[in-house]
Parts: structure tokens; C-alpha cells; sequence
């Protein structure tokens, strides 16, 4: 949950000074002006030391996206194929003499990884993980009113120690928190609605305070609960004698008529927590609530508010396409905008604790999300992986991932682990329970999973813990007629499905039965192609999962299990299996890298959405007489019709399971055409044309008016299309991008794997027709112009607009 506080902002010739005032709570972000050199110089550490020459830049930061792909980086082609190594930040800030007096903190959101962290050559703290959110106390070393350096070593040249791309860097957001020494305490409040209904609500408000005075101190607690306009609904208040030890106070509130927190609706309140010693106000604190009731239950799935819910979710790695790992919030929430049209609901962390922003748009978008800790325990996956820290942290990390979490509505589920290898021996047993027993200390209101692999009892060590509460396994749909004979009386999840593989807009003919690539584990493989590509017909799957359509099949013919989360929602860096080098990045993603959807997203949305579909493929282009296979998706209606050149090429209508209607139609150019119809009335309409010779740029941005704030982003779809609009679907010409006014270029994509064309650059080769460039706004306000051109293409100019 990311916290609201009273803001104190001031930039003084490029380095932070934070005002001396009465708020509070200040809490100072600490993105700007950071120093960065990648290399290693452990005298970076000192105060006294030249940074004069180091680049300048804002955080998040992720350095290894700005590298070049290379088959030989150590993080091989499963981390991305992208250099990592060492790196040192550096910033500089002055805290006034006022705040001698003031507890000094400073909170990193992620550092990937294993950091180190000095103030003014005083190291204040390691940390190996990568993914946890964490914070140091300065106070003892701050110097008020002068100059202070804060230092951060960050190691990521153990390779490989990822399966997927992890990033480097401080590629998260920080901050600097000063408080009075009575406080809320870190992730100090702990927020439940134990009883829910339509009528009211119980919302409970557990408040830990830390007194770093000394002495007992009287005070007074305040919690305030807002709604969505701002309004009081409820308070309630505390007088105590805070030990100097400090304490946990419990309170309870009743809601009459509560906002519920929904998926279609997910309606958020904002309980303010007041700290006061007579007249004075020692600390504001600010948590958002949402009100639900949920359950799950062996026979009904997941119950949200006592209405069955399917859980329709995606498995989703970090990184943020061409941007890398570095966190963007208007990037995230363009990828929840996709999916949530997809009619996905679901989000599984795949396989770490996300940004805090990003659990922040679950709860505003309406989301159900299973938060998880680790993708391994003590044995590893990776040579360098976690497993290394495993005995040493992970209770200090899985406690942060907890506390900092689970005041979000959007969380329904912890998950303690992804595929580990303990399932298959006795010490899978004893850690299960030590880790579910863990969480139930710091939250026994939400229940804990594992994805499993390995679906008989007797040889899942896990599941023998019975220390999970839902079971959840990946892949096997061959087997979910079996479970509940095998798992009597448990709630089963599909945690991982599909793993089936696409390249968007590449379309070879499917063949008659799923295609395996490859076949087996030990298998070579022989099916692929010289470009690297794989068909966007939903044939082609991993050798360990199967087609979309085959696993979705298979969970909608099993009522008892509560939902699926597909692998995955998006294309990622690193995994490019089945292809080895030059291969990058992943072909599992319903959506490609950039954020095109593949043609299997308009499956989905038909199946998990009311809203009207129609999708046609492949695109109209191919050598007379050819045989081509049409694929139709539609929902909302009886049956489709085809046409060729306004000429009928038959009725077809689902029959049994199916999914989709298909025509084999021999080439002729010109215009096809599907009719979806209801009782004999059209719903929708779908044209695709002939495209002719490629002839012009068109630039299509998601949003024409930006937020001037130096973070807000524009995604422009590059499009290149004959000389009636229509695309090309093979274009692959060279784009070169100039921006000018007020925003730069942020990164450029085109969704193929194997493109060894860098993210930073300003031109992008299209790949079937399509690329994206991404603008990212300055703090100037006015307008942007980006220009597109190629040889042989009429250029585009497009004009934005950047206000505060």
C-alpha cells in the first residue's frame, strides 16, 4: 500500500532541502537529480569524493535496458540477454537544524540487487533480495543543515540468477521520511473488515506506534475513516500511556451502508490516523480501506461480497516492455487498461512482491490479485538465484512483503512459493509450515496457496504441510477431472495456465492437432523457422502446457475450480523459449512486449466478456489461390457468415466446446468480411481488406494531453498502410522518430522476440506493420511534437500537449 502524507517539496540548485515547517509527518521523494556511474569504486562511498563527472538522472532507473543484446552477457538469454554488473548512486540532500530533533528515514521500494546503503560513509544496511520494499534510519548520522551524501552500491553481476529479466538498478521509487519521535510505526497499520453486509460493515484498525522518547507518554489515537469524496463516515479515538516500548492498539468501527469494494466498482475509503500529546499533533498517517467480504469454497470457487466470482487472471512478470524494470505508473496502468478490456480480473505477482503503485491500480481498477514471495526456497533455480540468501532472509523478507501489503482490498490470496523443488522431498514439509506460519502471524485474514506442479498427495511434500489453505497448480489440464477425488474438500486454483506460444501478426497454417515445441524436454527442436518466429493461430504450445483455448476449455468444464491465471498477459524479456540466441524475449503473452494485443486476446475477451466481439484473422494478403484458414472469434451472437468479395462463403455457427468457427478459403484479393448475427439481426461487422503497397506513416498516441509532470507517458502506435488507411501486414520498414517541445523519447518496440535493435534508440524497424514509440514528458509545460519517418513512406507528424 503506498501511503499518503503531508508532502514537503523543495529543489535548491539541483539537490534536495527539505523545509523546516510544522507538518508532522513529511515524507520528501527522493527520485530527482541522483548521480550514477556503472562500474565499481568503493570510495564512492565517502562523503569527500569526485561524483562531478557522473551521469545525472532521475530514478526509477533500470541500466540494464540502456545495453546492447549480446549472446555472451552472463545473464544468458533466459535473463534477456541484456548486461547487468555493478553500479554506485549517489545524491546529495541538506536537512535543516530544525530537524535535529526528527527521526530520519529513508525508504527504497526495490533495489535489483543485493545493495548496500551508506550515509556520509556510514553503511546503514544490505540487502540481497531484489523485489522487497525496505528502509534505513539516518538520523545519527545526518548533518543537519549541511551537505549529506547518501551512497548506494548495487551488485547484480552474479549471473545468472534470475529464469526471466530482473532489471538493475534502483528501478523503484524512493523517499525520505522524517517523523517526531511518538509514530505511526513502519507499515504500522493494519486494516480488516471482519463483517460485512449491505447494511453495514465492521472495520477493524490495528495501529502499532513506536516511541523513540524514552519515556511513557501520554497520547491520544485518532483514526478517522474517509470516503471517496472526502467525507467523514466513522472515527474513533484512544487515550493511552504509551510505553517506551511501544504499543499495538486495536480499534473498531461500524460503516453503515458501505461503499463495497467490487470488481466492476472498487470503491475505496481513506482512514486517517492521528497521533496528539495535548494541543500538538505528533503524526498523520494515511492508509486506504477498501470494504469487502470473500470466501472460498470447494464446491463454489471464490465468493466476492457473497456473489460467485470466477477468478479470470493472467500471470504477469515486471517489466514494463521497452522501458525495462524501471517502474512507470501510467505504463502499468496501460497494461491493467488492456487486460481489464480483455475481461481479465485477476492479477498473479509472478513470481515476486510487485511495486507498491502497482498494487495501488488493483485496488483503484478493481482487481483481485495473489501477491507472491518467492519463485524458489533454499534450492535453487538459477546458479546465483535466492537460494544463496535463502536461510539468512527470507523471514525478514517475506515479513516485509506482509506488512507492507495486506492493507490492499485488491489481495485475496499469499502465495508462499512458485514450482519449488521442496514439493518433491520431506524438507518441502517443514518449510511450508514454517512460512505459512509466518504469515498467519502478520495476516490471518487471507488465505495461503502454493503453486504446485506435482498433483498427487503422496508425492508433494507441499501439500502433505497442510499448511496451504487453497491448492494451486499449474499446468496438467489433462488431470482436473481428478482433483477433487485426489484433494477432497480443498478449494483448487489453476495457477499457472497455457504456456502456448505466438508471435503477433506471423500466421503459418495450423496443422490438424497442437503442436508441441518442442515435443519433449529432452527433445531438439526441429518444428520452428529461420525467422524466429511462431504462428499466431493458437496451435503452438510449450511442451509442458497447451493451446489458450485448450486450457481455458478445460477449466470452464471444471465448476470446482475457483479461477486460472494464464501464462502470461504479456510477452516479457528473457525466456525466448523455444528459440535459443538471438531469441530474447518471451512468446507466451497474450500481448506482445510493446503492448499489441495477439489475435488469442479478442479469445479471451469473447469468452470472459459481455461486450459485443468479432475478430477476424489472419490479414488479407497472400498468393492467389493459396488455402487459408480463417479464424472467426465472436460472442453475443448465433452464428457468423462469411464473405469474399460480397460473396457468401457459408454459415458457421460453435458447435459443442468450441471456441471459434473457421473457413478454409482459397486466396482471391480484395475484401472479407464477417457478420455476426442474433435472431437473425446483425450485432457486428468485421472487414478485412487487400492492402496494397506500403505508402505512409500513421501515428495513432493513446492519450492527446499529458501530465507535465516528467513521468507521464504517451504510447504512439506507428502504423505503416497503403494509400487507403489500410496496414500492411508485412511491413518491416525502418522508422525514425524526432520529438521535440516538451517531452523526449522514452523508449521504442516492436513486440518481435528476436529484434536486437536497442529500446533506447530513436528509430525502430516495424514488424508486421507496427512498431511504438514512447514519449515521456518533461516538467515544462506546452506541446510535443513527434515526426515519423521512412524511406519511401509519407512521414507523420503528431502534436500532443503537456499541461500541469
Amino acid at each position: 500500500m503506498l501511503k499518503k502524507y503531508l508532502l514537503a517539496f523543495a529543489l535548491l540548485a539541483g539537490s534536495l532541502s527539505l523545509q523546516a515547517q510544522s507538518a508532522a509527518r513529511i515524507v520528501q521523494a527522493l527520485h530527482k537529480d541522483w548521480l550514477f556511474f556503472l562500474g565499481d569504486n568503493i570510495q564512492a562511498s565517502a562523503v569527500i569524493f569526485d561524483d562531478a563527472q557522473w551521469r545525472k538522472l532521475n530514478l526509477p532507473h533500470d541500466w540494464s535496458i540502456e545495453g546492447v543484446f549480446a549472446e555472451n552477457h552472463l545473464t544468458t538469454t533466459q535473463g534477456g540477454a541484456l548486461p547487468t554488473g555493478i553500479a554506485w548512486y549517489r545524491k546529495h540532500l541538506t536537512v535543516p537544524k530544525d530537524y535535529a530533533t526528527k527521526k530520519i528515514y529513508i525508504e527504497f521500494d526495490g533495489i535489483y540487487r543485493d545493495s548496500e546503503v551508506w550515509i556520509n560513509g556510514h553503511s546503514v544496511g544490505k540487502r540481497p533480495f531484489g523485489y522487497n520494499s525496505f528502509r534505513y534510519e539516518l538520523s545519527q548520522w545526518i548533518r543537519f543543515g549541511e551537505d549529506n551524501v547518501i551512497a548506494v552500491r548495487v551488485d547484480n553481476s552474479q549471473q545468472p540468477n534470475s529464469r526471466w529479466y530482473s532489471g538493475s538498478g534502483i528501478y523503484r521509487y524512493v523517499r525520505l521520511v522524517c517523523t517526531n519521535a511518538i509514530a505511526v510505526d513502519h507499515w504500522g497499520t493494519f486494516v480488516t473488515t471482519p463483517k460485512v453486509n449491505a447494511q453495514q460493515a465492521l472495520v477493524s484498525v490495528q495501529t502499532r506506534l513506536h516511541n523513540a522518547s524514552r519515556q511513557v507518554q501520554p497520547v491520544v489515537l485518532r483514526s478517522i475513516l474517509y470516503d471517496a469524496q472526502n467525507q467523514e463516515v466513522k472515527r474513533s479515538e484512544s487515550r493511552l500511556l504509551l510505553p517506551d516500548t511501544g504499543i499495538v492498539v486495536m480499534q473498531n468501527m461500524t460503516v453503515v451502508k458501505p461503499s463495497l469494494w467490487t470488481l466492476a466498482k472498487p470503491s475505496l475509503y481513506r482512514l486517517k490516523t492521528e497521533v496528539w500529546q495535548a494541543e500538538q499533533l505528533l503524526d498523520v498517517y494515511d492508509t486506504t480501506v477498501g470494504i469487502r467480504s470473500f470466501r472460498f469454497d470447494a464446491q463454489k470457487g471464490f465468493i466476492l461480497n457473497e456473489q460467485p466470482t470466477k477468478i479470470l487472471g493472467v500471470c504477469n512478470h515486471h517489466d514494463l516492455g521497452a522501458l525495462g524494470a524501471a517502474v512507470n505508473v501510467r505504463a502499468m496502468e496501460r497494461q491493467l487498461t488492456l487486460l481489464k478490456q480483455m475481461g481479465c480480473n485477476a492479477i498473479r505477482m509472478s513470481h515476486n512482491p510487485p511495486a507498491p503503485e502497482l498494487l495501488d491500480l488493483c485496488d483503484k481498477m478493481g482487481f483481485i490479485v495473489m501477491d507472491e514471495a518467492f519463485d524458489m526456497w533454499k534450492k535453487k533455480k538459477s546458479k546465483k538465484d535466492y537460494g544463496l540468501f535463502w536461510e539468512q532472509w527470507h523471514q525478514q523478507d517475506l515479513e516485509a512483503m506482509v506488512k507492507r501489503d495486506r492493507n490492499h482490498p485488491s489481495i485475496f490470496v499469499w502465495s508462499i512459493g512458485n514450482e519449488i523443488r521442496e514439493q518433491f522431498d520431506s524438507t518441502g514439509t517443514s518449510i511450508a509450515k514454517e512460512l505459512a506460519q509466518l504469515v498467519r502471524k502478520w495476516d490471518n485474514t487471507r488465505p495461503i496457496i502454493s503453486a504446485l506442479t506435482e498433483n498427487e498427495p503422496n508425492k508433494n511434500f507441499i501439500y502433505q504441510s497442510k499448511a496451504l489453505d487453497l491448492l494451486g497448480f499449474n499446468y496438467k489440464h489433462e488431470d482436473y477431472p481428478l482433483l477433487p477425488q485426489r484433494f477432497p474438500q480443498q478449494v483448487l486454483l489453476a495457477t499457472e495456465t497455457a504456456s502456448a506460444l505466438a508471435t503477433r501478426g506471423r500466421y503459418d497454417m495450423p496443422k490438424d492437432s497442437i503442436q508441441l515445441w518442442p515435443k519433449t524436454a529432452k527433445s531438439p527442436l526441429v518444428e520452428g523457422n529461420a525467422a524466429l518466429a511462431v504462428t499466431a493461430y493458437d496451435n503452438v504450445a510449450a511442451y509442458w502446457g497447451t493451446t489458450h483455448e485448450e486450457s481455458w476449455k478445460a477449466v470452464k468444464k471444471s465448476p470446482f475450480i475457483a479461477g486460472l491465471f494464464v501464462w502470461s498477459g504479456f510477452d516479457y524479456l528473457g525466456e525466448p523459449h523455444p528459440y535459443p540466441w538471438p531469441a530474447r524475449s518471451s512468446y507466451f503473452g497474450i500481448i506482445d512486449l510493446a503492448g499489441f494485443p495477439k489475435d488469442v486476446y479478442y479469445m479471451y475477451q469473447s469468452e470472459w466478456t459481455i461486450q459485443p466481439v468479432l475478430h477476424l484473422l489472419p490479414h488479407w494478403n497472400w498468393t492467389k489461390g493459396q488455402s487459408v484458414d480463417v479464424w472467426c472469434y465472436y460472442n453475443e451472437a448465433d452464428e457468423v457468415e462469411l464473405f469474399l468479395n460480397e460473396q457468401s462463403l457459408g454459415i458457421r455457427k460453435k458447435e459443442k466446446d468450441a471456441i471459434h468457427v473457421a473457413w478454409k478459403v482459397p486466396f482471391q484479393a480484395g475484401t472479407l468480411q464477417a457478420v455476426s448475427r442474433k435472431a437473425g439481426q446483425v450485432v457486428l461487422r468485421k472487414t478485412i481488406q487487400t492492402a496494397g503497397k506500403a505508402y505512409q506513416i500513421v501515428l495513432e498516441a493513446d492519450r492527446k494531453i499529458l501530465n507535465a509532470d516528467g513521468e507521464d507517458l504517451a504510447f504512439v502506435t506507428v502504423k505503416v498502410t497503403d494509400e487507403q488507411g489500410n496496414l500492411v501486414p508485412e511491413a518491416n520498414h525502418l522508422i525514425n522518430f524526432q520529438v521535440t517541445g516538451a517531452a523526449t523519447l522514452a523508449g521504442v518496440d516492436n513486440g518481435y522476440q528476436a529484434s536486437m535493435e536497442s529500446f533506447k534508440m530513436p528509430y525502430r524497424h516495424a514488424y508486421n506493420g507496427l512498431c511504438l514509440a514512447i514519449l515521456r514528458t518533461t516538467e515544462q509545460t506546452g506541446t510535443i511534437q513527434l515526426t515519423a519517418t521512412a524511406e519511401g513512406l509519407l512521414p507523420q507528424t503528431l502534436v500532443l500537449e503537456s499541461k500541469k
